[in-house]
């Protein structure tokens, strides 16, 4: 379809697909925004998985939110699988589309868009020959292999129209925000907002007040993440946790379940922190992080999460690039040991020549550093209404 034609469409029925993982969620909530605003009085669906669903299911810009089950596919050969994806194409096919934008750019959504049956496919195109090679500033071998660089696995095989990239050296939310010209919508400023329930915020100052902190200014610490290479040394966040508790700040443990472990060893480190991870559903994570006036992080899901909620971050970076998925338009956020090998995008331990030196050859004092700085400029200027 001719851009000009997309600009003027009037779409009735849109569907916006991004699976995972939390990060990338919330990187995407800005293209929501700007849909709604475009499109007032559409239906907008988003496909997601069951894990990130429960914080986009209170969102009014959002008429449904429909659930992959992808765990089910962890065990391919069970009819299960099959049966329900089946299902899923039969749901998104009688809903009649016209549009479907497709954020997550592998054949799994690729498949989902072009059996929608909607005439307006949009995703990303292909990997080009030259990706790296425009780029100012010189990227590691390694990443050049793993990073993204495109949509995957023949998934650009799907659209009907393609989202511009003009340079692979972009945060990822302008990157899906590239898809706003295509369809007219503002150029205005990304906006991250999205509802907070008030049974989360209610369950929140619940527990913040059964741990007498209720009143407290709260340091979140979130020490865990997916891939085993981005994780920051547990001695070093119990030294920064330390650190934070001395500035008179509650200091609050967060993570999924499986990072429970992980985050008992930091609590036995750092006696007087309160450790929920595992306790929280995202809304409430969402709740208890926009509490906060300081999150120490590594790369990782909570960390886009508190940028979204606009409160102070201080990352830790190793095997990532704060390019490509830093804190977003916080470059002064994100604290690295600067190694010629980073970033390289290798996701196990196992894999790295290097002996995990980009993550610990970053001090606790120089993370100590960056988060007394951001706490003097929060505390400063503190939110209104804080509790």
């Amino acid at each position: 379809m001719h851009p000009a034609d997309l600009k003027s469409r009037d779409f009735k029925k849109i569907l916006l697909i991004k699976l995972s993982a939390l990060g990338d969620v919330v990187h995407t909530i800005p293209v929501l925004n700007k849909l709604r605003r475009r499109y007032p009085n559409a239906r907008i669906d988003w496909l997601v998985t069951p894990g990130i669903a429960e914080l986009l299911r209170h969102n009014p810009a959002i008429n449904n939110v429909i659930e992959f089950l992808r765990d089910e596919w962890s065990e391919p050969w069970r009819p299960a699988a099959y049966v329900s994806t089946a299902r899923l194409i039969a749901q998104l096919r009688a809903a009649e589309y016209d549009l479907v934008i497709d954020l997550q750019g592998q054949m799994r959504s690729a498949v989902f868009a072009f059996t929608s049956g909607a005439p307006v496919r949009i995703g990303f195109d292909k990997p080009r020959a030259d990706a790296f090679t425009s780029l100012p500033r010189v990227i590691p071998e390694e990443a050049r292999k793993h990073a993204w660089k495109g949509a995957r696995e023949g998934s650009w095989l799907a659209y009907t129209d393609t989202i511009p990239l003009p340079t692979l050296d972009i945060h990822p939310v302008e990157r899906y925000l590239g898809v706003g010209p295509m369809l007219g919508l503002d150029d205005g400023p990304a906006d991250f907002s999205f509802p907070i329930p008030q049974e989360a915020t209610v369950r929140i100052d619940g527990l913040l007040d059964y741990y007498e902190i209720g009143r407290a200014n709260i340091a979140i610490v979130a020490p865990g993440t997916v891939w085993e290479t981005k994780q920051w040394r547990a001695d070093a966040f119990a030294e920064v946790a330390r650190h934070l508790q001395q500035q008179k700040l509650a200091v609050v443990l967060i993570g999924s379940e499986g990072e429970r472990g992980l985050c008992e060893e930091i609590a036995r480190l750092a006696p007087g922190v309160v450790n929920l991870a595992g306790e929280t559903a995202l809304s409430e994570l969402a709740a208890l992080i926009s509490r906060a006036v300081i999150c120490v992080t590594n790369d990782s899901g909570p960390m886009h999460l508190a940028v979204a909620l606009g409160r102070p971050v201080v990352s830790v970076f190793g095997p990532t690039d704060p390019v490509w998925a830093g804190p977003y338009r916080q470059p002064d956020s994100v604290v690295r040991a600067d190694i010629p090998c980073s970033p390289c995008y290798l996701r196990r331990l196992k894999e790295c020549p290097n002996g995990h030196a980009c993550m610990l050859q970053v001090p606790a004092a120089a993370v100590i550093a960056r988060a007394d700085s951001a706490l003097g400029r929060e505390l400063l200027n503190p939110r209104p209404n804080r509790r």
